[in-house]
C-alpha cells in the first residue's frame, strides 16, 4: 500500500511557509492603514497551523525518503492543496469572494494563468492585490525551489520533482538538485528585482512596479488595475516584453551563463526557434493591423510586439483589446498560445522543444518513406532522439488535443458562447489567462460565468500547469495495485 505519509510531510512545510508568506501582504494592508489585514491575519494562522500540524504528524516517515509514485502524488498533491488555503484572503476578507471564485482566483495564481473573476482590482486593498502577484510569482518556479530544499532533509534528490513538475534540467549543469534550485531562486530573485527598478525607473509607482515585476516573471499576468497594461506608458511595455522573454527562456542556460559560458544559450535550437516564431507572430499581426485596419504604424507596433509576446510566453497581461483585431490576429494569437515557452522557464503550455521533436520526426518518417533503404536517425541539436522521447512528444501531444476538445465541449454545455467555450478551455489548458466572448466582463473578468464553468477552467488550469501525464497517471488502475 502506498505510504502518504513522506507526501503529508512535505505538502504540511509548503502549506506552513505559504501561511507564513501572508504575513507579507498583512503587514502591506496594515501599513496602509487597511482593515482587511484581519483577513489575512486569520488565514495565516489557519494554513500555518494546519500545515505545521500536518508535517509533524507525518514526520516519523521522513527517513525513507519518497519513491516515484509518492512523488507523482506530491506533485498533484502540492498544486490542489495551496490553493485551497491561498484561496482563504479572499473569502474572509476583500473582495469577499464565494468560495468556487476564492479556489479558482487561488489556482488561476498559482498555474500562472492570470484570469480573473475579481472586477474593481484598482479599488481592492493594496495587500490583497499583492497576495495575487505573489501567487503568480511563487507559482512561476517558486513552489518547486522550496520543495526542492524540503526534499533534501528526506534523504531523496529533487531530480525526479524536476521531472514531474515538467522542469527540464537540459542535462545537469549542476550536480545536485539542491544546487539547481539555489542557482534559479538566485535568478529569479535578480531577474524579479531588475524588472521592478526598470519599472521604477521609467514612471511606474513603487507598489505597481512590484506587483507587475512578480506578475512579468512568473508569466503569471495578474495586475492590480482592471485595464491591465492599456494605460501605462510605451517603454513600461517594452520592459514588461523584455521581461516575459526573458523568463520564457530555459533558466538553466542564465546559470550557464552567469557561469560565464555564453554559446548555449544562443545555440539553444528551442531559443532561436522561439524568439524567430515570435517575430513572424509579430510581422503577421503589425502588417494585417497597419494594411488591413489602416492603424498608424507606432501604435500598432508597440500593441502588437506587446500582445503577442504577453500570449505567447503565457502571460496575458493585454494592451487594447487584442480580441477584437480580426479574425487573422485572433488565429495567430491562438496557435502562438498553444506553442509557449521553452522547457525549464516560468512558461507553460506544450512548449518549444516539443514542437520541435514533433517537426523533425514527421520531417524523419517523409525521408523514410522516400528512401526505405537508408537509415535516418532522428537528431536535435546534434544528438540522437531516442524513440522513448519521440513517443512521449506524440503522447502528450494527444493528451494535450484531446483534453482541449473535452474541455471546450464541457464549458459549452454550461451554456457558454462557441467563442467563449473555446478561449476559456485555451486559455486554461495552456494557462494564458485572457478570454474573449460576449459573457467576459468588460475588463477580461470571467466573474459572470456559471459556478460548473469556472470549476471545469479550474481542472484545466492544474492539468495544463502540470502538464497532464503527473496528473493522470494518478487516475490508472496501475499506479495504485503496485
Amino acid at each position: 500500500m502506498l505510504d502518504l505519509r513522506p507526501v503529508g510531510y512535505v505538502i504540511g512545510l509548503l502549506t506552513a511557509t505559504l501561511g507564513a508568506l501572508m504575513l507579507l501582504p498583512l503587514a502591506v494592508d496594515l501599513l496602509a492603514g487597511s482593515a482587511n489585514w484581519r483577513a489575512f491575519a486569520g488565514a495565516a494562522a489557519i494554513t500555518f497551523c494546519c500545515g505545521l500540524f500536518t508535517a509533524i504528524a507525518c514526520r516519523n516517515a521522513i527517513s525513507g525518503g519518497l519513491d516515484l509514485r509518492q512523488s507523482f502524488v506530491l506533485t498533484t498533491g502540492v498544486w490542489v492543496v495551496l490553493p485551497l488555503f491561498a484561496a482563504l484572503p479572499f473569502v474572509t476578507g476583500a473582495p469577499g469572494l464565494s468560495g468556487t471564485d476564492a479556489v479558482f482566483e487561488a489556482m488561476s495564481g498559482l498555474t500562472t494563468t492570470g484570469t480573473t473573476v475579481i472586477t474593481g482590482l484598482d479599488a481592492l486593498p493594496m495587500g490583497i492585490n499583492l497576495w495575487r502577484a505573489m501567487l503568480n510569482w511563487l507559482g512561476g518556479l517558486g513552489i518547486v525551489i522550496v520543495a526542492l530544499i524540503f526534499l533534501p532533509v528526506m534523504k531523496v534528490g529533487g531530480m525526479q520533482f524536476f521531472r514531474t513538475e515538467g522542469f527540464d534540467t537540459l542535462g545537469k549543469v549542476l550536480p545536485r538538485a539542491l544546487d539547481i534550485s539555489k542557482a534559479l531562486l538566485s535568478i529569479y530573485l535578480v531577474m524579479t528585482l531588475g524588472c521592478a527598478l526598470a519599472y521604477r525607473a521609467f514612471g511606474m509607482e513603487t507598489f505597481e512596479a512590484v506587483i507587475h515585476a512578480l506578475s512579468a516573471l512568473s508569466t503569471g499576468g495578474f495586475s492590480n488595475r482592471d485595464t491591465s497594461f492599456t494605460e501605462f506608458a510605451v517603454p513600461l511595455h517594452y520592459i514588461t516584453v523584455v521581461a516575459m522573454i526573458l523568463s520564457t527562456l530555459p533558466f538553466i542556460r542564465f546559470i550557464q551563463l552567469f557561469r560565464g559560458e555564453v554559446k548555449p544559450l544562443w545555440q539553444d535550437l528551442q531559443v532561436r526557434a522561439y524568439l524567430r516564431w515570435t517575430l513572424y507572430a509579430i510581422i503577421m499581426v503589425l502588417a494585417w493591423r497597419v494594411i488591413r485596419d489602416a492603424q498608424p504604424f507606432w501604435p500598432a507596433l508597440h500593441q502588437s510586439v506587446f500582445n503577442v509576446v504577453s500570449i505567447f510566453s503565457g502571460t496575458g497581461l493585454l494592451s487594447g483589446d487584442p480580441g477584437q483585431w480580426g479574425p487573422l490576429p485572433f488565429m495567430v494569437l491562438l496557435i502562438v498560445g498553444f506553442i509557449g515557452g521553452c522547457t525549464s522557464s516560468t512558461g507553460c503550455s506544450v512548449k518549444v522543444f516539443r514542437y520541435l521533436i514533433m517537426f523533425r520526426a514527421i520531417t524523419t518518417q517523409i525521408r523514410r518513406l522516400l528512401q526505405p533503404a537508408a537509415v535516418h536517425p532522428l537528431r536535435l541539436q546534434g544528438r540522437r532522439v531516442e524513440q522513448e522521447v519521440i513517443s512521449s512528444v506524440i503522447v502528450f501531444f494527444t493528451l494535450f488535443i484531446a483534453t482541449f476538445a473535452v474541455l471546450a465541449i464541457a464549458l459549452s454545455m454550461t451554456g457558454l458562447q462557441p467563442r467563449t467555450a473555446l478561449t476559456a478551455a485555451w486559455t486554461a489548458i495552456a494557462d494564458i489567462g485572457p478570454v474573449w466572448g460576449p459573457e467576459v466582463g468588460p475588463t477580461g473578468a470571467v466573474g459572470g460565468f456559471p459556478d460548473p464553468a469556472k470549476w471545469i477552467m479550474t481542472i484545466g488550469m492544474l492539468l495544463g500547469r502540470l502538464e497532464l501525464v503527473s496528473v493522470y497517471v494518478l487516475f490508472t488502475i496501475r499506479f495504485w495495485a503496485r
